[in-house]
């Protein structure tokens, strides 16, 4: 088996529950992702790989499969205390060079600001394999437009999940994550 992944898709869930274990559940459930084994891998994004959409990623997934994937999540019994999980990607213009995906998990931000962060901590790791010049403490605006300049970076994306804290103080839990394929057959 050729266990560089072909495909990759983002997904996102939350969910509540009295017992922590059964929020992360719910919150797979709400992912689309339960039903499968997960195994946690560290943030490439593989040499030309696709990125599609979760309704056609979710057509790739048996129940009971193992499968690779970057997770970020988080988990709060505080009422009304936001919790965010988010992933971040950046993709190389050279297709044949890796990415990288960044996960973030966090509390009191919003999706904005999560997914912000979570693309720009993507976005920075993958700029100093590629020798991209850039100030740390710029904005994340003026390094969006060094890395669009220097045309290694073609896209920067991210999946991100908010919620507030269950009122009456049930576990309340976000993921997000990046779901890696390795069948490279299409699916209809």
């Amino acid at each position: 088996m050729n266990m560089v992944p072909k495909r990759l898709f983002f997904t996102k869930g939350v969910g509540r529950h009295k017992e922590r274990l059964t929020s992360f559940e719910m919150a797979l459930r709400d992912a689309g992702i339960a039903a499968q084994n997960l195994v946690r891998v560290s943030s490439i994004f593989p040499p030309k790989c696709k990125m599609i959409t979760r309704k056609e990623g979710l057509k790739y997934l048996n129940p009971g499969e193992v499968v690779f994937a970057v997770v970020a999540e988080n988990s709060t019994r505080e009422p009304h205390r936001l919790v965010v999980s988010s992933i971040g990607v950046a993709i190389p213009t050279d297709r044949n060079t890796y990415g990288y995906l960044s996960e973030h998990h966090s509390f009191g931000e919003t999706e904005e600001q999560a997914g912000d962060y979570a693309e720009e901590l993507a976005a920075e790791m993958l700029a100093t394999t590629l020798d991209v010049e850039f100030d740390p403490d710029t904005s994340w605006d003026e390094k969006k437009e060094i890395y669009r300049i220097s045309n290694k970076i073609v896209r920067t994306a991210n999946v991100t999940q908010s919620a507030v804290g269950d009122k009456k103080g049930l576990w309340t839990t976000t993921i997000a994550a990046a779901i890696l394929i390795f069948d490279d057959e299409d699916k209809d």
